[in-house]
């Protein structure tokens, strides 16, 4: 369906050079010469954008007009028409929840950017809102896996700070899934309605970081031939996802500390200041400690995002997670895909156990899922998996037993595996929890943890090794 547009506008021969444009670009057109009669249509009908000029002359103006849209629906976008001069009211008016301004006299190429653009966000916000309740109803905690005590304490974090606004720093490897934690710290605060804006800082280009994060004015630099807003603007009494933040240039980090600490920017090219209401989420794999030793981060943003510090832990230390995990992208290929679930076999679960994941959740979906399309049976098995996985399947054998339930003889696959796992790394290290932790690539503690979970030498000496 044309998308409806509702164009509040007194002055006839604007509101024809509008109308004709916004026509042509395939938009569905319904027409208002003053506040009174634009009240009466929102009252009767639905729009997927407003566009009013602030000025309407007699009964209410631009500003009531958007009051109106806001209180009724606060979800539509409205684009605001002012004349030169008027700047200042136009910022409070986005101040007002105005998705943009456009100054007389415009140019037709900026109306079309400005309203595809407030279009695209409002659909891509819809969608986003329809994903997030649709993995709420099926996955309960969410987008998130995880039942060992590392991912128990980061479960705990988000429940005690979602609908604060404390800013929060998420630290782990590439593949852990930190920005998963942004979406559940944003979907289960307050700002859940609002926009959620993902930036990867790692993946802009240098000189256009500034643009992309604060937007820029029209004739800003060569190529800005139309103002635009930055994320940081987009993502207004909604959340920011700063991904890859220790990669942002030094010159940008001080910006970025001053939107932190004030809430407030100019657009490159711009003199105006805007002021935003926005949560800050911020991820990173790389040591920040170390980086700010090496002078490429700077000390005072980094104690300014480390609010709330989330430590999302490795695959390699949480392989209690994996079967689950496994089930999980077992079920959503096959939903995609409009096919029927496909189980895995024991020996290809244990392969998958035993695999180190040096891209961790991120490459164990890509291999289950890569494993699910290609696998000609029912079932996963050993050689449907890459051979870079099932090559390091571990020298135990993993017996099956056709009288247990799947979900049984996955669990104990798994723990078979484990348990003989950490009964080999003890047996080579001599007893040395520190020696096989470090030969097996786990934390000390997270070594103790699972001999304590597998109930080997009656658990683990907390404070000497064997």
């Amino acid at each position: 369906m044309k998308p409806t547009l509702l164009i509040v506008e007194d002055e006839p021969a604007i509101q024809l050079a509008l109308e004709s444009l916004l026509r042509k670009a395939g938009y569905e057109i319904v027409l208002a010469g003053s506040g009174d009669e634009a009240l009466a249509l929102l009252q009767k009908h639905l729009f997927d954008l407003v566009i009013t000029d602030l000025a309407l002359g007699q009964g209410p103006n631009g500003l009531e007009v958007l009051h109106a849209v806001k209180a009724s629906r606060p979800e539509t976008p409205v684009i605001m028409i002012t004349a030169r001069g008027s700047e200042k009211i136009a910022v409070e008016a986005m101040k007002g929840g105005a998705e943009d301004y456009v100054p007389k006299p415009f140019e037709n190429d900026e109306v079309r950017v400005v309203v595809r653009r407030a279009l695209d966000r409002t659909r891509l916000e819809r969608e986003h809102r329809f994903l997030l309740a649709r993995l709420e109803r099926e996955f309960g905690m969410g987008t998130i896996v995880g039942s060992g005590p590392a991912m128990q304490r980061v479960f705990e974090t988000i429940a005690k700070v979602a609908d604060t606004d404390l800013t929060v720093l998420v630290r782990g490897e590439s593949g852990t899934g930190k920005e998963l934690v942004a979406q559940e710290l944003h979907q289960r605060g307050e700002r859940k309605s609002r926009p959620l804006i993902a930036v990867n800082c790692a993946a802009i280009n240098r000189e256009l970081v500034e643009s992309e994060l604060f937007g820029h004015e029209r004739g800003a630099f060569t190529g800005a031939n139309v103002r635009r807003i930055g994320r940081f603007e987009a993502a207004h009494q909604g959340t920011i996802f700063l991904d890859e933040i220790g990669d942002m240039p030094l010159e940008t980090q001080a910006k970025v500390l001053r939107v932190l600490e004030e809430r407030k920017f100019e657009r490159v090219g711009g003199g105006q200041t805007i002021e935003v209401d926005v949560r800050i989420v911020a991820a990173t794999h790389r040591d920040l400690e170390a980086e700010v030793r090496r002078g490429n981060f700077r000390q005072d943003l980094y104690y300014r995002l480390k609010v709330i510090e989330v430590v999302l832990p490795p695959l390699r230390e949480r392989v209690a997670d994996l079967p689950s995990l496994v089930e999980r992208f077992l079920t959503r290929i096959s939903e995609r895909l409009g096919r029927e679930k496909k189980t895995i076999e024991g020996d290809a679960l244990a392969a998958l156990a035993h695999y180190a994941w040096p891209g961790n959740v991120r490459e164990l979906r890509n291999v289950v899922e890569q494993a699910a399309v290609l696998a000609s049976g029912a079932s996963i098995r050993l050689v449907d998996l890459p051979q870079l996985v099932a090559s390091e399947k571990p020298s135990v054998s993993v017996g099956v037993n056709a009288a247990e339930s799947f979900a049984d003889a996955k669990r104990r696959s798994i723990e078979d595996f484990e348990r003989s796992y950490v009964q080999t790394a003890l047996r080579d290290s001599g007893g040395n929890i520190s020696k096989a932790a470090q030969a097996m690539g786990l934390a000390r503690q997270s070594l103790q943890q699972k001999i304590r979970e597998l109930g080997l030498r009656g658990g683990a000496d907390e404070d000497a090794d064997a």
